[in-house]
């Protein structure tokens, strides 16, 4: 199996919707080095998983004007979390949910917290980050610009890894960066976002997805992430999904537009 998939969108589109989240799947050979029995295991894909933004990001590219490209994770977060450093710069490593996580979402174990992570951060995890580089990088050839649009969910109440859980939890949360956010692309989808119940900034989880080769350097290099509130389209903790997805697809759909 592979572990991502870079779905192609319109050539002029600078648009790359990035679900990084949203796979339970885990090869077995990975789930060998879980401590958590099978039951256990399914709940916490439950609780970490960010259920159907795959299926988000797919609708709102289908409604689109221009279809944006698509890179979508294909293997559960468990896995390795692409969106982690891969080393100590980050609190969320500190708290056993780096790149590798040992920890769950309710601060049990997952793997022994003596696991050596640099198996599956080179099976899975450079891979991923250098597939993303070239995604982005394709984008900045082909239309002079990419814009990285990052497709979360979270938790209606927060989960007791969240270590800044205390503040608002709107029904949309949009994350930014002082670079790479500019206040055009904000506003953006404050717009496309209207109607979906309430927006905030950076609350409950801040900041967006760059790769490395770009980050805090290239201006050119737009990116949000958007974070939906689970409540709002689907069933917790890992239920099904709602007539409420159908509404967040096309104010995403509006969002990419825009961008």
């Amino acid at each position: 199996m592979s572990s991502f998939e870079l779905l192609p969108g319109a050539p002029a589109s600078p648009v790359l919707l990035h679900v990084p989240h949203s796979a339970r799947a885990i090869p077995e050979d990975v789930r060998r080095g879980i401590v958590l029995d099978d039951a256990a295991l399914e709940r916490e894909l439950d609780h970490i998983t960010d259920a159907h933004t795959a299926e988000l990001a797919g609708a709102a590219a289908a409604l689109a004007t221009v279809t944006p490209w698509r890179f979508v994770n294909q293997l559960s977060r468990l896995v390795v979390d692409p969106e982690r450093f891969p080393d100590e710069r980050e609190e969320m490593t500190a708290a056993g949910m780096g790149a590798v996580y040992t920890r769950t979402t309710h601060r049990s174990g997952l793997r022994p917290a003596d696991t050596d992570p640099e198996p599956l951060l080179e099976r899975y995890f450079r891979p991923y980050a250098r597939a993303m580089t070239e995604a982005v990088a394709g984008r900045l050839a082909a239309t002079g610009r990419a814009v990285v649009i990052d497709v979360h969910s979270y938790p209606t109440e927060p989960l007791p890894y969240e270590l800044h859980g205390t503040g608002p939890r709107p029904p949309v949360c949009l994350g930014t960066d002082a670079f790479h956010t500019p206040p055009e692309l904000t506003e953006a989808a404050r717009t496309a976002f209207a109607d979906c119940g309430g927006i905030g900034l950076d609350s409950p989880f801040a900041g967006t997805y760059v790769p490395l080769e770009f980050y805090g350097t290239d201006a050119r290099v737009g990116a949000l992430m958007v974070e939906i509130r689970r409540d709002t389209y689907m069933a917790e903790p890992g239920g099904p999904a709602g007539q409420g997805l159908d509404r967040l697809a096309t104010a995403l759909a509006a969002l990419v537009d825009a961008a």
